[in-house]
């Protein structure tokens, strides 16, 4: 996980898989896709473009292009043009991930994605399904997660007030985490969730 807050991020390659990378970045920092076409899912994106063909491209014009970046992600079709980029990032310093072709070094996991937090999973490229498989599967079951994260935060307060015991307001903060109906209670209705909270687990 990296801060990109005002770091150049370049997606080569313009298709469905350069879509995809985009919108991976788009929230993060800026990003800029080059390509001779671009999918319709580009649309709506905070993202710029920028129209080349690739395939024609010198090594010093894709240098150029290169200039400043810190990360690049080569989501063409062709692995020869991927690869080609990924040679230029190495010799620039620019970090590299690479769609099809030569691995770089940089792996993009799927995530799961709040208000509050931020889940990475990755196969290490071996089995994209499994990690798509497991997002959606987080997603599914933790859909109040981010309501919880804002419980805890506020039950977490009131024990510093209350509770001296590092170890003991750790043992109340996972009894809340382990209990069911606070977690049915939060899908519909935050503040009896909160209620149940305090009236169980810090007025006991």
């Amino acid at each position: 996980m990296l801060d990109l807050t005002g770091r150049r991020v370049l997606i080569f390659g313009g298709g469905d898989v350069g879509a995809r990378k985009a919108a991976y970045f788009e929230h993060e920092t800026e990003v800029t896709v080059i390509s001779r076409s671009f999918s319709p899912d580009l649309e709506g994106l905070a993202v710029q473009r920028q129209e080349a063909d690739l395939s024609s491209l010198t090594d010093e014009a894709l240098r150029g292009i290169l200039q400043g970046a810190f990360l690049a992600v080569a989501a063409t079709q062709d692995p020869v043009i991927n690869n080609r980029i990924g040679k230029l990032c190495a010799e620039m310093g620019v970090l590299f991930n690479n769609a099809a072709g030569e691995p770089g070094d940089v792996i993009i996991p799927s995530i799961v994605r709040g208000s509050n937090y931020l889940v990475a999973i990755s196969t290490r490229g071996k089995s994209p399904a499994v990690s798509r498989y497991l997002r959606e599967k987080l997603e599914a079951e933790y859909a109040d997660l981010d309501r919880m994260i804002d419980l805890q935060e506020e039950v977490r307060s009131m024990l510093k007030k209350t509770e001296p015991v590092q170890e003991e307001r750790s043992r109340i903060l996972w009894k809340i985490l382990s209990d069911d109906e606070i977690w049915e209670a939060l899908a519909s209705d935050y503040s009896r969730a909160r209620g149940l909270a305090i009236k169980r687990y810090l007025h006991a």
